[in-house]
C-alpha cells in the first residue's frame, strides 16, 4: 500500500496560482477532503504564511485553526524551512521553538523540515522542537544533481536524520527533475541500508518524467507520494492525485482511496481553478524537459528573463544559463531552492554583465562566509579570495549560523505590546518574521488584493489592474468581474 500527501491547500496553488488561494475557497471542500483518508494534507508553511499577511490580508494562524477544525480526521502538514521557519533568513532558537510550539497547538500534526543546503545543523532545533510537542517530524532533503549529491549521499544523510528522531523522510525534488532510475535507486538503497521509517517522494511535473519516477519509486517500496488534485496539477505543479490513485488500484500499491470522493473534489477544484484564472501563466503549465539538463527551476528561469529584459540584455540569456552552472560549482554545488536559487541566479547575471565576480552581491558574500550554512562541497581558496578578499579566513564562520543570533522573542513581544497590537501570542511570531506586514495587518490597515467574491465563474468580463508577485517576479494582472 502507498499513501498520499495531498498538496491542494499549499504547494499546488503556490506552484500554479502564486500562493493566492484564499481560505474561503478551501473550506467548502474540506469536509469531503477529510473523508478520503490521505496520509496528510499539506495546508501551511512555505510561502503561504508570507502571502496571507502581505497580499490576502488573512491571519495565517486563523487559517490553520479553521482548516484543522474542518478536517479533524486527516493529519495537517506544514513545510518548515529549518532555521528560516517560513521566512527567508535565519532566526534564533527561541523564535524557532516558539513557532513550532504554537504551530502544533493550532493544528499542525506533521512538520516537514528541510534546509536549503541540507545542513543538518540547521534542522536540529526545529526537529527537536517538533518532537517535544509530540508532532510527527518528516525530515526532508533537497534533491539535486551534482558530483557530491550521489545516491550514497542521500542514503547516508537520511540515516542521520532517522537517528535524529525523524518519524518519516522525504526526497524533496523542488525542481521536478528526478529521473525514474534515481528515484528507484535512492528509495531502494535506503530500504536496503536498513532505514526503518516511511519514505516520501515529493516532485513536480516540470521535466515530464515524474509519473514514471513515481511508478519506479513504488517498485522500490516508497511509502508516501505527494500529489495534487488534478485541476491544480501539472507543469510547475505536481502529479495529479486521481490518476495516481487509479493507476495503483488493484496492485500491491493500492491506496484504497475512493475515486468517487476524489471526483467530487476534482469538480470543486475545477471551479476554483476557473475563478483564479487571472493568475494563470502559460509557462507554469508547460513541460520543460531541459530542466533535467540545466537543473534550473521554472521560477528561477522566469527571474532570468525579467532581469535580462529590464537590462536590455536578452541576447545574453544562453551565457547566463551557462554561468549559473559555473557559479553553482564555485559555491559548492548548493541545491537551487529558496534562498540559494536567488543567490546563484543573481550572481550569474552579474557575472555575465560585468565580468566574473567583478560585482558581488551581499547575499553571495554572506553565503560564502557560511551565514546560510555549510555548502555541500568545499569552496576553493581562490573563490574565497575573489569574493571576500585576502583576509577571507577572518570572515568565514564554522559554527551554525543561528549560534551568532541573540534571542529575540521577548524583545519582539515587548515591541508589539508597546504598539498596542498584541492580541495573541502567535502575533509575536508573525511580527518577528514579517514585522512591517504584521504591523499593517494587526492594525487593520492591510487590504486584500481580492476576495473570493470578486472572482467570477462566468459572464462577460471587465476588471481592474494590479500587480502580483509570482515566483518572485512582479506581473500585471486583472481581477475579472461580472458585468452587471
Amino acid at each position: 500500500m502507498v499513501e498520499i500527501t495531498e498538496l491542494a491547500f499549499r504547494d499546488a496553488h503556490q506552484s500554479l496560482l502564486a500562493t493566492r488561494m484564499r481560505t474561503e475557497d478551501m473550506l467548502p471542500i474540506s469536509k469531503t477532503m477529510d473523508k478520503v483518508g490521505f496520509f496528510s494534507l499539506e495546508v501551511w508553511g512555505g510561502a503561504t504564511f508570507d502571502v496571507c499577511l502581505r497580499y490576502l490580508a488573512e491571519d495565517p494562524w486563523e487559517r490553520l485553526k479553521a482548516l484543522k477544525a474542518a478536517m479533524p480526521k486527516t493529519p495537517m502538514q506544514m513545510l518548515e524551512r529549518g532555521m528560516n521557519i517560513v521566512a527567508y533568513r535565519n532566526f534564533p532558537d527561541d523564535v524557532v521553538q516558539k513557532f513550532i510550539e504554537y504551530a502544533r497547538k493550532d493544528g499542525v500534526d506533521i512538520f516537514r523540515i528541510f534546509d536549503a543546503l541540507n545542513d543538518l545543523r540547521n534542522m536540529k532545533v526545529p526537529i527537536e522542537g517538533a518532537k517535544k510537542t509530540g508532532g510527527h517530524v518528516q525530515g526532508a532533503l533537497c534533491y539535486t544533481i551534482s558530483p557530491v549529491h550521489t545516491v550514497e549521499y542521500y542514503v547516508e544523510t537520511f540515516k542521520k536524520l532517522e537517528a535524529m528522531g525523524c518519524n518519516s523522510l522525504c526526497i524533496k525534488d523542488m525542481a521536478g527533475m528526478i529521473s525514474p532510475t534515481n528515484a528507484y535507486q535512492i528509495v531502494h538503497a535506503c530500504k536496503e541500508e536498513g532505514v526503518k521509517v516511511p519514505i516520501c517522494l515529493h516532485s513536480h511535473m516540470i521535466s515530464g518524467m515524474t509519473m514514471l519516477a513515481y511508478m519506479k519509486a513504488c517498485e522500490a517500496d516508497v511509502d508516501i507520494l505527494d500529489t495534487a488534485i488534478s485541476p491544480l496539477s501539472g507543469g510547475a505543479g505536481h502529479p495529479p492525485t486521481e490518476p495516481i490513485v487509479a493507476a495503483l488500484k488493484d496492485t500491491k500499491y493500492d491506496t484504497g482511496y475512493d475515486l468517487d470522493l476524489l471526483m467530487e473534489c476534482r469538480k470543486y477544484f475545477l471551479t476554483v481553478w476557473k475563478k483564479y484564472r487571472h493568475l494563470h501563466r502559460e509557462a507554469a503549465l508547460m513541460i520543460d524537459p531541459s530542466v533535467a539538463l540545466h537543473q534550473i527551476p521554472g521560477g528561477m528561469l522566469s527571474n532570468f528573463i525579467v532581469q535580462l529584459e529590464q537590462l536590455g540584455a536578452m541576447d545574453k540569456y544562453s551565457r547566463v544559463m551557462e554561468e549559473t552552472h559555473q557559479v553553482r560549482k564555485d559555491l559548492g554545488w548548493p541545491p537551487l531552492v529558496t534562498p540559494t536559487s536567488q543567490i546563484v541566479g543573481v550572481q550569474a547575471v552579474m557575472n555575465v554583465l560585468y565580468g566574473r565576480y567583478k560585482r558581488v552581491t551581499e547575499e553571495t558574500k554572506n553565503y560564502v562566509k557560511g551565514m546560510y550554512g555549510k555548502p555541500p562541497a568545499e569552496i576553493s581558496k581562490s573563490i574565497y579570495k575573489i569574493i571576500l578578499g585576502n583576509k577571507w579566513r577572518d570572515e568565514v564562520i564554522s559554527e551554525r549560523p543561528a549560534d551568532l543570533l541573540k534571542p529575540m522573542y521577548k524583545k519582539c513581544r515587548d515591541e508589539l505590546s508597546e504598539l498596542g497590537l498584541l492580541k495573541k501570542e502567535e502575533d509575536v511570531l508573525s511580527y518577528a518574521m514579517f514585522p512591517e506586514e504584521a504591523k499593517k495587518f494587526l492594525s487593520g490597515q492591510a487590504k486584500p488584493e481580492f476576495t473570493s467574491a470578486e472572482l467570477p465563474l462566468e459572464g462577460e468580463m471587465r476588471g481592474r489592474r494590479f500587480r502580483v508577485s509570482l515566483d518572485s517576479v512582479e506581473y500585471e494582472a486583472t481581477i475579472r468581474k461580472v458585468k452587471k
